[in-house]
């Protein structure tokens, strides 16, 4: 396997274009099922004011009788914040994952799968920065990255892709550790002795690039579909992640990675 084709597949937007996401608006309607009336003034402030009694806006919708709003007559379901949602079993996943690559190939099933976790994190970024920004009335410059992370993440997790931990212990480095459990592709497909998780590697690639203000690959250096009992993920320059792919498929373990990309 050739390093991290899918890395090369995307095209990186530049740091100029990066910015961009930080400079959006609050979005107020997307919060509007969310939001007690009359409590919030609808001002973003420079940062977060504690309100205390009943707060402006609901911050735990993670139930399903909450976040999913089911409406029968359409046969439609959509989140609190009005986006467009699907119910799909494991089966679903391993048949349109199969029938990607039967119609592709392998490799180029992985790179479709990573550009697809890629563009699909840029957009939700896009949507999550003005959400929080109205959520919390507050300018996002002044806002801890893993107070962004959590928020960010917590829909995904009732939605099924699972949960995760982050390690920034590298940062000065440049290196980004993500640990996924309970992986909705990995577990959909079972032990295979392979990594799987083509989707997610994009997704979190996309999302520290935002949260950087600059382009950065990742990849899975461990997965549930090789017997482990959760993923790992580096995210980083694309110098190191090719490198760790290379790594990887030399039959690498995710220790063996960190330690030789922690020396680069």
């Amino acid at each position: 396997m050739p390093p991290l084709e899918e890395n090369e597949a995307i095209d990186r937007p530049s740091e100029q274009t990066l910015q961009l996401f930080w400079k959006e608006k609050a979005d107020l309607k997307a919060m509007t099922f969310l939001r007690r009336p009359g409590i919030s003034d609808g001002r973003i402030r420079s940062v977060i004011t504690p309100v205390n009694g009943v707060q402006p806006y609901r911050h735990n919708p993670y139930f399903d009788d909450l976040f999913y709003r089911h409406d029968p007559e359409k046969g439609t379901i959509h989140n609190p914040y009005g986006q467009r949602m699907m119910r799909v079993t494991e089966d679903f996943m391993v048949a349109m994952l199969g029938s990607l690559e039967d119609e592709v190939g392998a490799s180029a099933a992985r790179e479709i799968m990573y550009k697809c976790g890629y563009q699909w994190g840029m957009e939700d970024m896009k949507g999550f920065l003005r959400r929080h920004q109205a959520e919390f009335e507050a300018d996002l410059e002044n806002m801890r990255v893993d107070f962004l992370l959590e928020t960010w993440w917590w829909p995904l997790t009732i939605e099924g892709w699972g949960s995760w931990r982050f390690d920034f212990r590298q940062k000065n480095k440049g290196l980004l550790y993500i640990e996924l459990y309970e992986s909705a592709v990995a577990q959909s497909i079972g032990d295979i002795g392979a990594v799987v998780c083509y989707f997610y590697a994009g997704l979190f690639a996309a999302v520290f690039s935002v949260l950087a203000r600059r382009s950065l690959g990742s990849v899975e250096m461990q997965c549930y579909a090789t017997g482990e009992d959760h993923c790992r993920f580096l995210v980083s320059d694309y110098e190191r992640v090719n490198a760790a792919a290379f790594w990887r498929s030399e039959g690498a373990t995710a220790s063996d990675i960190i330690r030789k990309v922690s020396a680069l």
